[in-house]
């Protein structure tokens, strides 16, 4: 599943020298549209100072009430990947090159404020170069500009660079070289993140700086601008990109002998996902191996473990799954499968002891028949059967995507009574989400962590898909990408145009 968060709070500090005359320590940009990353080396003079250096550091907080609500059901927060991600802003103004921005976690809360002025820094609040926040009095920065970094748990630290999470010291910096100064930052914060929302790091967001002694040589490094959460181009504010795979492949439609594949259980009660309970006292059926699949086919039977379907920790309400695989030259099976070119299973979930079966259906499996010829690319239509024209923001929304391949069309159309033609299963599909107006990505095909990937059952393919992962008060269309048969496709037009209430 992929998640998308925005900044709940951004702004940037500064000890600018305004006028030659006095530092704007006490200025804020709480409102500002963009983030400003600079270091001005002996560029202005003031009173008592040689050789002045002038600074900025951008201070970025994410709301991460939304992962939370996650964490006990399809999130695994060990297991995740999580981008931060800041768009570069380019108006023909100098920037520099050759430099390295460091991205720290904050341990010290700083309030946005309400300033806009980025010429003099005259408007007054918090956050600024001296203070982070004011709740009933003013919290002081442990050292100005945020400038106090330490170990995690140390007292009077600004930002944490390492900390002890359970397996010793780690590094909490994260860290991107920018060689021509024009591109975007996309920093790894998966570990931060993590430990955060483990209740290990506290929530106060990031702190975005020159590395190292790049902040104290004598070059001077002018201006590097980020897009601020208050542009009016909701696309490129600041992000946290959530990457996670919680796809469910079920095999029941292309189960093969000799091919270990999985089988998936759902119950639901009154609509809602919930765990199958039995016996006198309702107890829930949940944990590992916790019933048995029961397959017969003749001759043949065999009972396989049943477990609670599980992502990382965390085990998913009402849902069961198993995996195994049958051989094609078992004894009790080869002659039916010579006569008959697959076999047709009683298949039974049921309680441990075999004496309450909670379903009963049944299971075709196919043998695999090896072609002498490579088989061409598909000819494929792909559609999103239940797209509706419009969403509201807090909707998750379940998409149910059908392929349909025209050079196997031939054995639905010479039949002379109507056929429901099922959809292709693709083990590896994924989609992809564009905003129609303008045709940039909102989102990315993702087949290294997998979050975009599809997931399979009995009626074809899905996913699930959260509506505040996009800019409301745009349109926005669907694209998938399938590989098959050794060939990547991307269809763009899958008949998925949406938008997405303001």
């Amino acid at each position: 599943m992929l998640k998308i968060l925005t900044a709940s709070a951004d702004c940037y500090i500064t000890n600018k020298i305004i006028q030659n005359g006095f530092r704007a320590t006490d200025g804020n940009t709480g409102r500002a549209g963009t983030l400003d990353l600079f270091k001005l080396y002996d560029e202005s003079t003031i009173v008592s100072e040689s050789n002045p250096t002038e600074l900025s550091r951008i201070l970025v907080k994410f709301d991460l009430e939304p992962l939370r609500a996650l964490t006990s059901s399809v999130l695994d927060f060990t297991n995740m990947n999580v981008k931060f991600n800041m768009t570069d802003v380019y108006g023909g103004q100098t920037v520099p090159t050759n430099f390295t921005v460091s991205v720290l976690p904050l341990s010290r809360s700083f309030d946005e404020g309400f300033g806009r002025d980025l010429v003099e820094f005259q408007d007054l609040d918090t956050a600024n170069w001296i203070t982070s926040s004011y709740v009933t009095s003013v919290d002081a920065w442990a050292i100005t500009g945020s400038g106090a970094i330490g170990t995690l748990n140390d007292d009077s630290i600004d930002a944490i660079d390492f900390g002890d999470l359970g397996d010793g010291i780690v590094r909490l910096e994260s860290t991107q070289l920018f060689r021509s100064g024009e591109e975007n930052l996309l920093v790894d914060v998966s570990t931060v993140v993590s430990a955060t929302l483990a209740g290990q790091i506290p929530d106060c967001g990031f702190r975005v700086t020159f590395s190292g002694s790049q902040e104290t040589d004598t070059k001077t490094r002018f201006v590097k601008r980020f897009i601020s959460r208050h542009s009016v181009n909701a696309t490129k504010v600041p992000r946290l990109i959530v990457r996670f795979d919680d796809s469910i492949q079920d095999d029941r439609e292309n189960f093969y002998f000799n091919l270990s594949g999985s089988l998936f259980l759902n119950n639901y009660s009154r609509g809602i996902p919930a765990n199958i309970v039995s016996g006198s006292a309702l107890e829930a059926i949940e944990g590992d191996d916790c019933m048995l699949l029961t397959l017969a086919s003749g001759t043949f039977t065999q009972s396989y473990d049943v477990s609670q379907h599980s992502l990382g920790t965390n085990y998913v309400s009402g849902v069961y799954s198993t995996a195994f695989a049958i051989p094609s030259n078992n004894a009790n099976l080869v002659e039916w499968i010579k006569a008959s070119g697959s076999a047709e299973f009683l298949e039974i979930w049921g309680s441990l002891d075999g004496t309450v079966a909670y379903l009963s259906s049944s299971l075709t499996i196919s043998p695999i028949v090896p072609m002498a010829s490579n088989r061409s690319q598909r000819r494929l239509e792909v559609s999103i059967t239940n797209c509706r024209s419009s969403y509201e923001k807090w909707e998750k929304t379940r998409f149910r995507v059908y392929a349909f391949d025209y050079d196997e069309a031939d054995e639905y159309t010479a039949s002379k009574v109507p056929i429901e033609a099922k959809s292709i299963m693709f083990k590896d599909m994924h989609y992809r989400i564009r905003d129609f107006n303008s045709g940039q990505l909102a989102t990315e095909f993702d087949t290294t962590y997998d979050s975009t990937k599809m997931s399979t059952d009995s009626n074809g393919m899905y996913f699930d898909f959260y509506m505040d992962s996009l800019p409301p008060g745009r349109a926005y269309q669907v694209e998938v990408f399938i590989r098959d048969r050794g060939v990547d496709q991307i269809i763009t037009d899958v008949g998925a145009k949406f938008r997405v209430n303001a």
